[in-house]
């Protein structure tokens, strides 16, 4: 199953919210399942935004989830659609890299950013996921918050937020570990450069 199947089956099985559908065939007119999740850090590669909103998801059931106290259908919103924001973000760009063994310099792609929509990071998400459907509050709170330190560093409202809102504390979490552990290795475009 490919990363955006899975995503697909998720996503139908997990959210039945009004405007979720509508949502879901506007991600389908982006080049959300096709782009990178980032630029070189990780799954800077095609598909690597839905191949990383998948792992956060995964992540996210597996380490965090409870069955008495979080909602399947929260989980499966805040992991696959965090990012969101990064949706038209990218473009594929060519730069000149010397070749190590022939000592020749030779044009190579790489993921810039082109951001027609600066809006922020998890603010844009949520933005955009509302633009389609309505979300909780906590489920807010944790798309806006997922970056913690990494995006606003205002760290009196982000502890609030984290202190309020469990949610955003757990997504935050399968995002760090989505990134930084499970998804070492998955930059197919030349980014070391």
């Amino acid at each position: 199953m490919t990363a955006k199947e899975e995503f697909i089956q998720i996503y139908k099985e997990n959210i039945t919210r009004e405007g979720s559908a509508q949502l879901l065939e506007w991600l389908e007119k982006t080049d959300f399942f096709t782009a990178p999740a980032s630029t070189r850090y990780h799954c800077a590669c095609e598909n690597g935004l839905v191949m990383h909103s998948v792992s956060v998801y995964n992540t996210m059931i597996e380490k965090h989830f409870d069955e008495e106290t979080d909602s399947a259908e929260s989980f499966a919103i805040c992991a696959l659609l965090h990012d969101l924001c990064k949706a038209q973000f990218y473009k594929i760009s060519s730069r000149n890299v010397k070749n190590e063994d022939t000592g020749r310099w030779e044009k190579v792609p790489y993921y810039s950013v082109d951001d027609r929509f600066p809006f922020g990071h998890g603010e844009k998400s949520v933005f955009l996921i509302e633009r389609f459907m309505k979300l909780k509050l906590d489920e807010a709170m944790a798309i806006r918050w997922h970056m913690g330190e990494f995006g606003d560093k205002n760290s009196n409202t982000i502890s609030q937020a984290y202190n309020m809102y469990p949610l955003a504390v757990k997504l935050h979490l399968a995002d760090l570990e989505s990134t930084f552990l499970r998804e070492k290795g998955t930059s197919a475009v030349n980014n070391n450069h």
